[in-house]
């Protein structure tokens, strides 16, 4: 025994593991008792190769039995010929049919000899030849045979060409679109062999009579080994003759080849085979389903009459490329994968390589869906070629690059896959083997080119691929297949995405462009020339311009969109946005149809474009969190100037964000005021650290430190987007340094701080205001805290006790900050409150404030700030309130305008719907106000009181396109005057 295995232990090095492998090998001549066959040594190497090496050699054994005078001349050849090594041995290694079919007739080997194979444009001549004895066609069983045997002698010729490289790696790889095609048009051939048939046996020509239209994956040119041949029959003149030929051809191919299913034709496999011209029309215009011009979407004419196939596809063509305009027509696509999704069954839909998730079908549907909606107006989509399809959607912008080439590579992968699992026993299978199969792995992987990596045995690497595949396949799926952007393009009518100048113009115009020539000569700048740019512009643009067209400026808004595509045309990842990202398109046109600040940012903040589709992005960092990331990232720069370069840019982003929510409305009033306060103090304790180590560096060191006490709104955190920073400047000298020193280096920071940020940009001003310091213009920049002490103490007047209700520490040293607020708490909330003559020189001093400030001209009942009930009547309210009170009423000594005010319900110093109605208006005006900067792109106090600037007002107001942008106004008024009725009351106690 120990001398029998020693053998089989050799052969079995070489992949064979039947322990009559050696005695087969020794059969053939390839083995010695000594061992392998010098000789042979090349051809045991490709033997091991094979998917199944056992196999391979068995089915060799069988050939060389049935016909033992070829098989000398078989073994010099597979000795010598190394294309023909791979070619018949990878079939016998992977098939089983075909082996058998090597078996049954063994001349055949020499199919798969020489250089080349048979030609493609050549089967047809060889089917016609098989079903003929040269003087007539046969019949019956005589032409099934017949068919069969020629159709399988080619099916081997394009399964080794296929196979080959697996067992000889040096050979040059089938590509699978070569494979497939040859596969197609085998079948056409065999189609057409068999019409030929069916015309003699019926004794009818089909010219005139009847035309063969393939479906699915034959029209597409991409048929499997195993597969149906879908076809509709188109009928001319006498109908029942047709009806007979299309039933003896589909009877004659399908015994010979392969089933010809006609269950795509009108009405399914219920209505009528054959159909003339005149009713397959009337059907498809009257009561086809959305799925059935997908089918056709891959028709096309194949055998029969070639005129009547041609107008069959002349007249199918236009319904296609229009049925993207049906009602719900991506909903329906959408609908009809999930229904082909679920009629899985569970314990099969992860190993289903067609209809599972992540497999053929997620690709086809999701290609097909592209095609159909942008195939519209560019015809390079019209491919029924899945790959080539994929390939133009690529190149013209639909489909990213990456995820059309990783769609591409997944698909040939599941389709090879497919092709090896068919080819095994030449059936119909489309499952992934178990995972606790070793063995149908093992061969599938070798099969499929997969071979063992970095230590992974080829079941692993197999199971590996395609676990990752079908994953990725499902990713870029339900990305692109879901794409929100395309029920918005196939609601575009087909006319619109094809813009002739005159047809453009008068569409424009329509829409409510004013100017069209304007917007047809941006739309020329967007689309010219023949680069990627410019194709998915053109996919854009009809959606854009119908969204603008919704929005209160849309001549204004396509201008800003083109200077932002302008300006953000080197953005890799700009125009791949919009393409995947509906919701950003969508809110993108509102906000360039809106504002004009906000395509002046975004030129300069681009990242934030893309936080537009998503809702918590926009919304989601809190004002701290900003504040401390913009900190930091100033603090690492080199130099003051650096420093407010990366302060600005960093604001700007901020400020971008949040009026981009603000617009949409995700953000409420207060929010909007707390981040844009809470920015603006981050900017300066930015600044006046980098401001300070300047100047310690060229003094040689801090002589003083300071303090930036935020007043006015800054102060309040109630900042608008134009709103000054209004701030108090304290300082106190450090250990050994004079009071006058002290001063003059605070002063300079002071200086310093204020230049930088108010240097001129083109992002919003960042004024810094100390106008509200003592003596106000004429005063020190800079004061020592005694100094604040000295002069509030001696000098205060009752405006500026008011003005420091809102005294708050920004930025500089918090120490020097606490000792700041606790000297002012007795002045601005003194002991007693007011007497009555300070209350009277109060509501004198915001009298004469409304009659001198109000610009001349100015409607008092729609300034947001010195208008009736506007914000100078609740805050004069609130803080009047508070002078008064506050020493007693702990809850008034805030600076928030509406908390404070609600301090005053529980207090019973007001009702509470005199509260609610001060509250109410003083965040509608606020908003009002910060609204209108936004729209007009500079800070503003007066409403709009017409035109596209109070139409867009009044839109981020809820308001509908189509309403009256004058009741906005109406409702403005209505809920100031309210309150302006109770500030007379409250405030002048009238």
């Amino acid at each position: 025994m120990a001398e029998r295995a020693r053998p089989v232990t050799s052969a079995a090095r070489y992949g064979f593991t039947d322990r009559a492998a050696r005695e087969t090998l020794d059969a053939v001549g390839w083995w010695t008792r000594h061992g392998p066959e010098p000789e042979a040594l090349e051809l045991l190497s490709a033997l091991a190769r094979t998917p199944d090496p056992d196999l391979a050699l068995l089915t060799l054994d069988r050939i060389r039995n049935a016909d033992e005078v070829a098989w000398p001349e078989i073994d010099r050849r597979l000795r010598s010929d190394r294309r023909l090594r791979g070619r018949l041995l990878s079939v016998l290694g992977c098939s089983t049919v075909l082996g058998d079919l090597l078996v049954s007739e063994p001349e055949r080997w020499r199919r798969l000899a020489g250089a080349s194979l048979t030609p493609v444009r050549d089967y047809d001549a060889q089917l016609l030849d098989a079903v003929s004895d040269g003087e007539s066609l046969l019949t019956g069983p005589a032409a099934v045979q017949a068919l069969r045997s020629a159709y399988r002698g080619l099916l081997l010729e394009i399964a080794a060409a296929d196979l080959a490289c697996v067992v000889e790696p040096d050979l040059e790889r089938a590509r699978l679109d070569d494979i497939t095609r040859a596969l197609t048009a085998l079948a056409e051939a065999a189609l057409r062999a068999g019409l030929a048939v069916a015309e003699h046996e019926v004794g009818h020509a089909a010219d005139g009579t009847l035309a063969v239209i393939a479906m699915g994956k034959c029209g597409a040119r991409e048929l499997n080994y195993v597969s149906d041949v879908d076809v509709v029959f188109v009928g001319a003149g006498d109908i029942p003759v047709a009806t007979r030929l299309a039933a003896s051809l589909m009877r004659i191919v399908g015994q010979a080849c392969f089933e010809v299913d006609a269950g795509l034709r009108p009405e399914g496999k219920s209505g009528a085979l054959v159909r003339s011209l005149d009713s397959h029309e009337t059907y498809y215009k009257r009561w086809a389903r959305t799925w059935e011009f997908q089918a056709l979407l891959k028709a096309r004419p194949v055998a029969g009459d070639v005129e009547l196939g041609v107008d069959y596809a002349e007249l199918v063509a236009p319904m296609v490329w229009a049925a993207a305009e049906r009602e719900d027509f991506v909903a329906d696509v959408r609908r009809m994968r999930r229904r082909v999704e679920r009629h899985v069954p569970a314990e099969l839909v992860e190993r289903e390589l067609k209809l599972g998730r992540g497999g053929l079908r997620d690709v086809e549907f999701a290609v097909q869906l592209l095609q159909l909606v942008h195939g519209r107006a560019d015809t390079t989509l019209r491919s029924p070629s899945t790959v080539d399809a994929l390939e133009a959607l690529g190149a013209g912008g639909y489909v990213g690059r990456a995820d059309a080439a990783e769609l591409r590579e997944s698909y040939e992968f599941l389709r090879t896959v497919e092709h090896r699992l068919q080819l095994r026993g030449l059936r119909r299978t489309h499952l992934f083997p178990k995972l606790d199969d070793a063995e149908e792995l093992r061969w599938l992987a070798r099969a499929s080119g997969v071979r063992p990596s970095r230590g992974r045995p080829e079941i692993e690497v197999l199971t590996a691929e395609f676990r990752r595949h079908a994953r990725r396949v499902r990713r870029l799926h339900e990305k692109l297949f879901y794409r929100p952007l395309l029920e918005a393009v196939s609601k575009v009518p087909t006319a619109a995405l094809r813009l002739t100048t005159q047809q453009a113009a008068s569409r424009l115009a329509a829409l409510g462009y004013l100017a069209p020539d304007g917007a047809l000569r941006h739309i020329d700048a967007l689309t010219s020339g023949v680069s990627r740019r410019a194709a998915i512009q053109e996919t854009l643009l009809p959606v854009l311009l119908d969204l603008l067209a919704d929005t209160p400026d849309p001549d204004g808004g396509l201008l800003s969109y083109r200077r932002v595509s302008e300006a953000l045309a080197d953005t890799p990842w700009y125009l791949r946005v919009l393409r995947d990202e509906a919701a950003v398109v969508e809110r993108l046109a509102f906000l360039l149809g809106t504002s004009k600040l906000v395509p002046d940012l975004l030129v300069r903040a681009p990242e934030v474009l893309q936080r537009l589709g998503d809702a918590d992005a926009l919304t989601g960092r809190a004002p701290e969190e900003v504040a401390r990331s913009l900190r930091a990232a100033a603090g690492r720069q080199p130099g003051m100037d650096a420093t407010v370069v990366a302060a600005r840019s960093l604001r700007r982003h901020e400020l971008l964000r949040v009026a981009c929510a603000d617009l949409l409305g995700l953000l409420d009033v207060s929010t909007v005021c707390v981040a844009l306060s809470s920015v603006w103090t981050a900017v300066l304790q930015a600044a006046l650290v980098a401001a300070v180590r300047k100047r310690a560096e060229e003094t040689g060191g801090e002589r003083a430190r300071i303090v930036v006490i935020g007043m006015g709104r800054l102060g309040g955190e109630e900042l608008g987007y134009g709103s000054d920073a209004d701030v108090l400047f304290v300082c106190e000298p450090v250990d050994g340094v004079e009071d006058s020193e002290a001063v003059r280096f605070a002063t300079a920071v002071a200086e310093s701080v204020r230049s930088a940020l108010g240097a001129p940009s083109q992002d919003p001003a960042l004024s810094v205001d100390a106008d509200l310091r003592p003596e106000g213009r004429n005063g020190p920049l800079v004061r020592t805290l005694e100094s604040y002490r000295a002069y509030y103490t001696r000098w205060g007047e009752v405006w500026e006790r008011q003005a420091l209700l809102r005294a708050r520490v920004v930025a500089g040293d918090a120490e020097l900050g606490e000792r700041f607020i606790e000297m002012v708490n007795p002045l601005r909330y003194p002991d007693g409150g007011l007497d009555s003559a300070k209350v009277r020189e109060i509501r004198r001093i915001k009298a004469r404030v409304e009659k001198e400030r109000i610009p001349r001209g100015a409607d008092p009942t729609t300034h947001t700030k010195l208008g009736r009930g506007g914000l100078a009547d609740v805050e004069w309210t609130a803080q009047l309130m508070q002078l008064r009170y506050a020493s007693e009423l702990p809850g008034l000594r805030t600076t928030s305008t509406p908390a404070a005010l609600r301090t005053l319900v529980d207090a019973g110093l007001a009702e509470r719907d005199d509260v609610d109605a001060l509250i109410r208006s003083w965040e509608l005006a606020t908003r009002a106000r910060n609204v209108t900067m936004l729209v007009k792109g500079k800070p503003s106090d007066q409403l709009p009181a017409s035109g596209r600037e109070l139409a867009a007002v009044a839109r981020v107001f809820g308001h509908a396109a189509d309403d009256d942008p004058g009741e906005f106004l109406d409702t403005y008024r209505r809920v100031t005057r309210r309150a302006h009725a109770v500030v007379q009351r409250l405030f002048y106690e009238s």
